[in-house]
C-alpha cells in the first residue's frame, strides 16, 4: 500500500472576524495544520479517488498551501475502497500523525467503518464525496461534516421534473444493486409517484454486469422513458448497449448524474446525447468561480474536471474558510467541528452551499442534458433548483420516520 505525503508551502494569511491576529512568529511556533487523507488511489475506485484527491491539491496550491499564518500539510493514505484498510489507515492518521482533522471517503463502506472511531477519538471529520443518505440522516455522528450531497437529495428534483416538464408517467428503472443505486432510484421514485407518476418496472443489475442486453430486452414496451443510475465504465456499457438496443429515441432517458459524469463523456461518441440527468454539479455552469476552476484543473492534469474533483476543491475551500475563521487555531477540536458546521460557500464552482443542522450542505441541484457544444459533450444545464435541502420539500420530523430508501422501498405498488 504506497503512502504519499504531501509538505506544503508556508506564508501568512490574515483571518478575518477576530479581535486579534497571530503573528507570523507565533503561527509558526505552533507547527503546521495536519490534515490526514484517506482515499482510493488503486482498486475499484482509483480514478474517482485521484480525481478527488487532485481537485482538493488544486484549491491549497491556488492559495499558496498555508492560512492564518500556518503552513498545511496534508498526508495522504491509499486505503484502496476497502473498509478494513480504511480504518487501519485512519488509526495511523491519528495516532501516528497525529493530524488535527481527517478527510476522505468514496464508498459508504469506508466512511461508516471509520466513523465509530472518529467519535471515540472526537476527531473533527469531513467527508468530501461519500453520499450515503443516513450519513447525515437516521445515523449522524457527531464529529462528522458532509460537504457533498445526499444520494436521494440529487434525485429528487429530477422526480419533479420528469413529471412536471417532461411529462412522463410510467417509467421503468434499472440501476446498480447497492445503495447508491437503490437510494438514487428511491429519492426519484418517491416524489415521481407523490406527483401522479408510476413506476412500473424496477430492474436492478450485478454491479459486475458486462452484457446489459437480458435487462434492456425485458423493458416494458408502453413505458415513456427510463430512470437509470450507472456510473464510471458501467455508465459508458450501459449508455452504449441502451443505443445499440434501438432504445435511444423511444422514450425518455433520465438517471443520476453519475451515469453522464464528465469523466466518462470524453470515450463516448452520440450515445448520451439527449440523456436527462440530475446532479449538485455541471462542468459546463457558466459561472465565473467555475470557469476558473475548470481551466485551472485542466491546465494543471491535462485532463477534463469532474463532480469528484468538484467535490475535492470545494472540500479543501471548506476547510479554508473554517480554519480562517478560527485564525488557524484548530487545536481545539469542539471549537473546530463547530466551525466546520456553520461555514457558508456562496461562490464554489458547484454554486451557493450552506449547512443544515444535520451536517449536510443545502445547495443547488441542477438538471442537465448532455449535447455537443463545440465539439465536445457536454452536460448543458436546463434548470436549476436552488438550495435544496436532504429532505425536499418535505417535513424534516415527518421524513426521517420513514425507512431508508433501499432495495425494496419505496415498494413498487405498480409494478406489472
Amino acid at each position: 500500500m504506497r503512502r504519499r505525503d504531501f509538505l506544503l508551502g508556508t506564508g501568512a494569511v490574515a483571518a478575518a472576524g477576530l479581535a486579534f491576529r497571530p503573528s507570523p512568529t507565533r503561527a509558526a511556533e505552533r507547527g503546521p495544520i495536519r490534515i490526514g487523507f484517506f482515499i482510493p488511489l488503486t482498486g475499484t475506485f482509483a480514478q474517482p479517488g485521484r480525481d478527488v484527491t487532485d481537485g482538493f491539491m488544486l484549491f491549497w496550491d491556488e492559495v499558496g498551501h498555508q492560512v492564518a499564518g500556518r503552513k498545511i500539510e496534508v498526508i495522504v493514505e491509499d486505503d484502496e475502497g476497502v473498509a478494513a484498510t480504511s480504518l487501519t489507515k485512519v488509526r495511523r492518521l491519528v495516532e501516528r500523525e497525529k493530524v488535527h482533522t481527517v478527510a476522505g471517503a468514496i464508498p459508504s463502506t469506508s466512511a461508516y467503518a471509520v466513523i465509530p472511531y472518529m467519535e471515540q477519538q472526537r476527531m473533527p471529520t469531513l467527508f468530501p464525496a461519500t453520499a450515503p443518505d443516513d450519513l447525515t440522516q437516521r445515523r449522524p455522528a457527531r464529529w462528522v461534516v458532509r460537504t457533498t450531497f445526499a444520494t436521494s437529495q440529487a434525485t429528487h428534483p429530477l422526480g419533479d421534473y420528469a413529471y412536471q416538464v417532461l411529462g412522463l408517467r410510467r417509467v421503468a428503472i434499472l440501476g446498480m444493486d447497492f445503495s447508491f443505486g437503490w437510494e438514487s432510484a428511491g429519492g426519484f421514485q418517491r416524489v415521481f409517484e407523490d406527483l401522479g407518476g408510476r413506476i412500473v418496472q424496477r430492474i436492478w443489475t450485478p454491479l459486475n454486469t458486462q452484457d446489459y442486453a437480458p435487462y434492456l430486452t425485458t423493458l416494458k414496451k408502453d413505458i415513456d422513458g427510463i430512470f437509470a443510475v450507472y456510473s464510471a465504465g458501467q455508465a459508458q456499457r450501459f449508455l452504449r448497449q441502451w443505443s445499440a438496443h434501438g432504445l435511444k429515441g423511444k422514450g425518455a432517458l433520465v438517471g443520476a448524474g453519475t451515469t453522464t459524469d464528465e469523466s466518462i463523456l470524453p470515450g463516448m461518441a452520440d450515445e448520451p446525447l439527449g440523456v436527462f440527468t440530475s446532479m449538485m454539479y455541471s462542468a459546463a455552469l457558466d459561472t465565473e468561480a467555475n470557469r476558473r476552476f475548470v481551466t485551472a484543473f485542466e491546465r494543471k492534469h491535462g485532463r477534463a474536471t469532474s463532480l469528484f474533483a468538484e467535490e475535492g476543491y470545494t472540500g479543501a475551500r471548506f476547510y479554508y474558510e473554517a480554519f480562517k475563521a478560527l485564525n488557524g487555531d484548530v487545536e481545539d477540536k469542539e471549537r473546530l467541528l463547530q466551525t466546520l458546521r456553520r461555514v457558508e460557500i456562496p461562490d464554489a464552482p458547484r454554486g451557493p452551499m450552506r449547512m443544515d443542522d444535520m451536517g449536510n450542505p443545502d445547495l443547488n441541484i441542477y438538471i442537465r442534458k448532455v449535447e455537443r457544444v463545440g465539439g465536445k459533450l457536454e452536460n448543458v444545464v436546463v434548470k436549476t433548483y436552488p438550495l435544496v435541502s436532504q429532505f425536499w420539500t418535505y417535513k424534516k420530523e415527518d421524513y426521517l420516520k420513514q425507512p431508508l430508501y433501499d432495495r425494496s422501498y419505496p415498494p413498487c405498488r405498480s409494478c406489472e
